[in-house]
C-alpha cells in the first residue's frame, strides 16, 4: 500500500548579507508541497562565508541551482 502523503521538495535559498544578518550569509529552508505551494520554514543556517554554506550542503549531497535574473539581488543560489 502506498502512502498518500507525499514528502515535500526541500530547497535551501542562500542570501548574501540579508537585513536580519547584515554581516553573514544565510540559507533559508523552503518546502515545496503538492500543487507548488511553497512554505518558508524557520530552519536557517548562518555562516561567515559562502564557502562554509556550500561545504555544508555539499556534505549533505545537495546540488546548487544558479540564481535567476528575476531573483532578489541578495539571493546567491538555491540548493536542492
Amino acid at each position: 500500500m502506498t502512502d498518500q502523503r507525499e514528502a515535500p521538495l526541500i530547497m535551501w535559498t542562500v542570501y548574501s548579507h540579508p537585513s536580519d544578518y547584515p554581516d553573514k550569509f544565510v540559507a533559508r529552508k523552503f518546502e515545496i508541497r503538492r500543487g507548488g505551494v511553497t512554505i518558508a520554514t524557520s530552519d536557517v543556517r548562518i555562516a561567515d562565508t559562502l564557502a562554509k554554506v556550500r561545504t555544508e550542503f555539499i556534505r549533505r549531497g545537495l546540488h546548487p541551482l544558479a540564481r535567476s535574473h528575476e531573483d532578489d539581488s541578495q539571493i546567491v543560489e538555491t540548493w536542492i
